[in-house]
């Protein structure tokens, strides 16, 4: 194999995309996603079905409870923001296994997937706290 093979073996193997995730996500994959933004922009909007733990919350005993037998994706709000990346770190530090959604919530949305919202119009600026 080649170097150029090798790294997007290697690129697919740490990240998703929405695509992706919707299918592993609707197969029953054992799969869990993680928002790893400020729970104020959790609370706004997010991916239905995911959990919120904020990156700089992440620790060995706020994390303890999840299942490692899971595949972990982690998300933010997309490709100007870096708490999905963040996130993986932790999580990979803590011995899970880790892709991060490429494009977060925004690609999320732009391929047409559906979030969930508390309120909000969609317009409202979110601070991801990353």
């Amino acid at each position: 194999m080649n170097d150029q093979q090798l790294f997007y073996q290697q690129k697919l193997q740490f990240e998703m995309d929405s695509w992706d995730l919707s299918v592993a996500l609707s197969s029953g994959t054992k799969i869990l996603v993680i928002d790893a933004r400020s729970a104020e922009a959790y609370q706004k909007e997010h991916i239905p079905g995911s959990i919120n733990i904020p990156h700089r919350t992440m620790t060995e005993s706020s994390i303890s409870h999840l299942d490692k037998e899971a595949l972990v994706v982690t998300y933010c709000d997309g490709i100007g923001c870096n708490a999905s990346t963040k996130g993986a770190l932790n999580m990979v530090n803590q011995g899970f296994k880790v892709k991060e959604l490429i494009g977060g919530l925004d690609w999320w949305k732009r391929d047409g997937h559906q979030t969930e919202r508390a309120g909000s119009s969609g317009k409202d600026p979110i601070a991801c706290g990353c």
